[in-house]
């Protein structure tokens, strides 16, 4: 039972930690670019799943000029 809860961001938090305006948050979300999860009205992250998002997404335009070298 050593195992942390994990952390949930609402879209605000996530648009402070992103450092974007929520208006490109809620259009990533729209798009289906970002994990997340709608509950209720209301739409959650998980920093966990964000952070996992990030380092995919950071990855891709590298190996893509990789893989068009």
């Amino acid at each position: 039972m050593d195992e942390k809860p994990t952390e949930v961001l609402t879209i605000v938090e996530l648009a402070a930690y992103l450092k974007i305006p929520k208006s490109t948050l809620y259009k990533l979300v729209r798009e289906g670019k970002i994990p997340s999860q709608k509950i209720g009205r209301h739409w959650r992250f998980r920093k966990g799943a964000i952070d996992h998002w990030l380092e995919e997404t950071r990855a891709s335009p590298v190996q893509e000029e990789i893989d068009n070298g």
